[in-house]
Formats: C-alpha cells, sequence, structure tokens
C-alpha cells in the first residue's frame, strides 16, 4: 500500500492522514475549509478518513498493535531482552494498553476515533453500498482493538457510540462496567460479522492493495475464536468453542481460495511481492521514501540487519534456543534416532529444515545484503575481539527474514517492505488446530504437510514429511503448536501463542536463554594471518569442523527466567484507570473480584 499524506485541518479529527494513490482528492478545495459534516458526503473524503483508521490501527512488524506492550519476540524463546516480564516483576499498572486518559493513541482513543466515523459515515448522504463497505473496514479496526484488549486484560467495557472519556453523564466512559469476557468475545465475532457480510472478497483496484476484504474479516475471527477456545480462555476444553473456531477457519479458508489466495511458492519471497500476493491476508503497507510528507517506513530492517550493513541494527538476535529447535531436513528433531541426518552443535547449520537458512543468518553463511549476492557473514571471535566492525551480536545469530537484499547502508532505514499481519499459512494452522480441538487430526495432518511441503522438508518413505504417524490429540496439539513455532518465527506470534496455550512458564521458567560464542583457531592449513583475506572463499564444514571452536553460553547473565503464569495470564487493570472510573473491577489474581475466565 503506498501513502500520500495530506496534513489536514478543520476535519473535526486534528490528525495526518494516509491516502492510498487516490490522487483525485489533490484537486479537491482547501481541505483546511471543509466542514466536518461534509467529509462523509464525499467518498473520496470519507475514505481519507478511513485511511486514518488503518494508519492507527494497522499493526507494525511483530504484529505490534498494542501501546507500549514492546517487541514480544523478547518474550519467548526466540529472542533475548531485559524485562519485567521475565524477571517476574511486573506491577499492576505496568501494562498500560488499557488507557487511562483522553488521548487518540490509547485502545479507548482509537475506539472513540473508529466509533465517531461510523456514526458519521451513517449520517452522511453516501450510497449506502458505500457507506456498508466504509462502516465494515472501521468494524473490523474495532475488533482488532477490542481484540488487543481482552487478550491482556479479559472482559473490558463495550463501547459502540462516541461517549466522553470523563464526565458525569450515565454513559460517560468514566461510569462503564467490564463486560465479561465472553460478551467482549462476542462483541469481536459481530463486528467481524458484519464486516464480512458486506466487504468484497477482492478489491477490484490496485490501488487498494492492504484494504480489508471479506476473507481478512473472517480470517481474523477465525484467530479470535481460536485465542477463544485455547487454554487460556478455555480451561475446561469446552467444544463448542473448538468448533465455533473451525467453522470460522474453514469458512475463512473458503472465501480466500475463493479468491485467489494460496501458500506463496517461495516461503522467504513471500515478503517481497506485494499487489496480488496470494499469501498476504492482512497487510500493513510501507513505502521506501525519505521525504517527511510520505515518509512511511517499516524500520524493522534497518533495526534487525547487522548494525554495519545499516544505520542501527542488533535487534531481534535468535536466541540458540531458537536455533537448535528446527528440525533436520527430513523433518525430524535434531538427535531423533529415525531420522536419516545425524545433528551435531559443532555444525548445527547442516541438513536442517530450508525454513533455518531462510530465517537465521550464522557465522559464515552466504547472506545477500547490500546488492552483494555473495555476502558472508562472520560474527566468531579472534581471542576476546570480535571480527564484527560494530555491536556484535550477543548470540552469534541474525534474524534475516524479511531483510531486504538490496537496500543499502544508507538506505536501510527507508525500507519499505510490507507487513504481513495474517498470512494464508496461518489459516491453515488454524484450521488444524481447531480440528484437533474436536479431535480430527486428519486435518490437521493435512495442513502440517501443507507447510512442510512448502518449506522443501523431505517427504520421506511415508509421506508424512517427519510427523510423527498415528499422533494423540495432545501430541497433535504440540506438533502444531511447533510448526507454528518454525513457520512464524520472528513475526509477533510466538509469544502470544505459548501465553495462550499457558506455557510459557514451561518453556522459560528457571531458564536461561542461550546464545554461542564461535571462537578462530587457527591452524597449519588455515593460519591467522591470512585467514581475514580468504575465509570467503573457504569450505564453511571444513571451517566448523577444524577452525571454529563452539562454546554455549547464558544471555539471560541477570537472573533465572520467571514467568508468572497465574497474575499474566491476565493482566491487571492500571490503578489509574480504575481511579478514573468506580465501576471498574480489577481482576480477581491482582486482588480483585473480576473473573476474566467468565
Amino acid at each position: 500500500m503506498k501513502y500520500i499524506t495530506l496534513a489536514t485541518l478543520g476535519l473535526g479529527l486534528g490528525a495526518t492522514f494516509l491516502l492510498g494513490s487516490c490522487e483525485s482528492v489533490l484537486d479537491k478545495q482547501n481541505l483546511a475549509a471543509v466542514e466536518g459534516s461534509l467529509i462523509y458526503n464525499d467518498s473520496t473524503l470519507a475514505n481519507l478518513s478511513l485511511n486514518y483508521i488503518y494508519d492507527q490501527n494497522l499493526p507494525n512488524w511483530f504484529g505490534q498493535s498494542s501501546i507500549g506492550f514492546g517487541n514480544p519476540t523478547g518474550l519467548s524463546d526466540e529472542s533475548y531482552s531485559d524485562n519485567a516480564f521475565m524477571q517476574g516483576t511486573v506491577q499492576q499498572s505496568d501494562v498500560t494498553d488499557f488507557g487511562t486518559g483522553l488521548s487518540k493513541d490509547n485502545n479507548y482513543g482509537k475506539i472513540r476515533t473508529i466509533n465517531m466515523f461510523i456514526r458519521d459515515v451513517r449520517a452522511g448522504s453516501l450510497p449506502q453500498g458505500t457507506k456498508n463497505r466504509l462502516i465494515g473496514q472501521a468494524q473490523f479496526f474495532r475488533a482488532w482493538r477490542y481484540f488487543d484488549l481482552v487478550r491482556l486484560y479479559g472482559g473490558v467495557p463495550l463501547v459502540f457510540t462516541p461517549l466522553n472519556g470523563v464526565g458525569n453523564e450515565a454513559r460517560d466512559l468514566t461510569y462503564l462496567p467490564r463486560n465479561t469476557t465472553t460478551q467482549t468475545f462476542a462483541a469481536i465475532t459481530a463486528d467481524l460479522d458484519s464486516a464480512a457480510a458486506v466487504l468484497p472478497g477482492k478489491w477490484a483496484a490496485s490501488s487498494d492493495w492492504g484494504h480489508i476484504t471479506k476473507g481478512a474479516a473472517q480470517a481474523f475471527k477465525g484467530r479470535a475464536l481460536l485465542y477463544a477456545a485455547s487454554p487460556q480462555f478455555n480451561p475446561s476444553d469446552n467444544t463448542a468453542k473448538w468448533q465455533a473456531a473451525y467453522d470460522a477457519n474453514v469458512a475463512a479458508r473458503t472465501t480466500l481460495v475463493a479468491n485467489g489466495a494460496r501458500l506463496h511458492a517461495s516461503y522467504d519471497q513471500l515478503w517481497f511481492q506485494e499487489s496480488g500476493n496470494p499469501e498476504a491476508v492482512m497487510v500493513t503497507g510501507y513505502n521506501t521514501s525519505s521525504g517527511d510528507q510520505t515518509k512511511k517506513n517499516n524500520q524493522y530492517d534497518n533495526a534487525t540487519r547487522p548494525a554495519y550493513t545499516g544505520t542501527s541494527g542488533g535487534s531481534n538476535l535468535p536466541s540458540w534456543d531458537m536455533v537448535k529447535a528446527y528440525p533436520m531436513l527430513d523433518g525430524k528433531k535434531p538427535g531423533d534416532a529415525t531420522s536419516k541426518y545425524t545433528y551435531s552443535d559443532q555444525q548445527f547449520y547442516k541438513n536442517r529444515d530450508p525454513r533455518f537458512d531462510k530465517t537465521i543468518a550464522y557465522n559464515g553463511c552466504t547472506w545477500p545484503l547490500n546488492g552483494n549476492t555473495g555476502y558472508r557473514l562472520w560474527t566468531y571471535y579472534n581471542g576476546t575481539t570480535s571480527v564484527e566492525p560494530s555491536k556484535a551480536s550477543n548470540t552469534s545469530f541474525y534474524t534475516r527474514k524479511a531483510i531486504s537484499p538490496t537496500a543499502g547502508v544508507s538506505d536501510a532505514v527507508f525500507v519499505g517492505t510490507d507487513w504481513i499481519e495474517i498470512r494464508y499459512a496461518e489459516v491453515l494452522l488454524n484450521v488444524a488446530e481447531a480440528a484437533c480441538g474436536l479431535n480430527n487430526l486428519t486435518e490437521g495432518y493435512t495442513q502440517l504437510k501443507a507447510l512442510r511441503a512448502r518449506a522443501g522438508i523431505e517427504a520421506g518413505t511415508d509421506g508424512n514429511y517427519g510427523l510423527k504417524a498415528g499422533m494423540t490429540r495432545a501430541e497433535m496439539f504440540d506438533a502444531i503448536l511447533y510448526e507454528r513455532q518454525l513457520e512464524f518465527a520472528f513475526e509477533g506470534k510466538r509469544f502470544w501463542d505459548l501465553r495462550r496455550w499457558n506455557k510459557l512458564d514451561d518453556v522459560l521458567n528457571g531458564k536461561k536463554r542461550k546464545g554461542l560464542t564461535i571462537t578462530f583457531k587457527a591452524t597449519t592449513a588455515v593460519p591467522a594471518n591470512t585467514f581475514a583475506a580468504t575465509r570467503d572463499g573457504l569450505n564453511l564444514d571444513n571451517l566448523y569442523a577444524n577452525n571454529f571452536t563452539i562454546t554455549v553460553k547464558d544471555v539471560d547473565t541477570k537472573y533465572f527466567l520467571n514467568w508468572r503464569e497465574q497474575e499474566y495470564a491476565f493482566f491487571g487493570i492500571p490503578q489509574a484507570a480504575i481511579d478514573n472510573n468506580p465501576k471498574l473491577l480489577q481482576n480477581n489474581k491482582w486482588n480483585g473480584s473480576f473473573d476474566p475466565l467468565q
């Protein structure tokens, strides 16, 4: 999605709007002089206002849509970050996504903007079909905001009209009690059903690339209901919740397939196809412009690549735990006696799931960067000194998924690679998981095999792509979560998956995430005084066998991990929100009386 930004005044919203290639608006009269009530009588101006809602609510890289919650890759075993969640020291008011003030940028501020838009479109004079499509897209994002809230806190006050943030009227948000979690999920699904009923399966114009479709609304409903069926929200394993999730995800798959969706042929190149990408279901569009009025760069690329290949770098460093998680080329886990491939830590990169090389950059790998198709990454140490020019990786690894191979050092900050928040691959795995909830394990196998086949894993003589035959329901659930860990590595899904399955304490607690220190050892065949000049042409297997010493180290050096499962399953409502609203009850694991499982 490419954007033109227009600073506007007098539109009743006081913001900068983003216009997706609707250049005809430039022929309009001075927008600062347009009365707010007239916006919704003009389809171009109404769409301009809708684009502001897109810009406010579309998630950025890693699916970060919450306010101040942080990068989820460091909240699991994928990567490392030093934070209160991992220390077990989160306090009641530390998760501030609830929103406690009059701000357009917190969750309820965004919901208010959406509600105003829906109200004003309904009151405008546009054709009913146009109104329906505008409102449907807004309803999608209202569901998005409530989903953001419910997965953090459980049930929240439901607001469907533009209320004041504070005041004395009975309708004001100040005096609204929390709705139950069940009611909140019902509101999410109702909005998404309404959106799906009026949105097209595919937008006709290429300029509408990235706009929400019927399939996107259904896919998001499938995701939301899968959360509702997961152990975090469904400790009694209620079959009806799994059935609802299954029905929603199958409906999404049917709609998407009918409109050309499928797995992209290439696991790594899917990030670099924009309009017409068959795997892209929900997209946040970025561009490559450095101009002040049109800049919408994703920032992920510059933050993630090695510092010396851009202007920032060094974020989202894969842990040794994540590196070791990938299966072998035949789909069997490292060390599995039935695998035809032998695994060793010394040559950890050999014969792995092809997604490994497309996600993990490691010492000595060939990684096209800055237009150099033969670039080789080196992260080893000479003694105690890293050979990296600056800001050495503390794990010896980098994330290479979706990093532009052509952007130069000075251009890395302006990379415009789109973020795909919902991929068709997720819909397939959502179908698999919901089917497993219903004990339909055949469906689970079907979807897992499809993902593994696309990845390039060997089918094997049994055609199971390394999957265990005859899995139990519990084993199938584990296999699906494992596949999600691999397929969606560094896409912001792993933390939420572990949390909704109440598995963060099992995976993390009492442990420390690991990294490697790789040290060069000179030999007669590879002497120290010539290695730097000749290393790019040397055989990697020989180097790891003879010249690199591997040492596993803790990257969590201050403490053992301590995710407090009971309290963190639903975070505490910030005290400032409770102070503002005497009817707002605190969660029962935070010394309150509200049960988020109701």
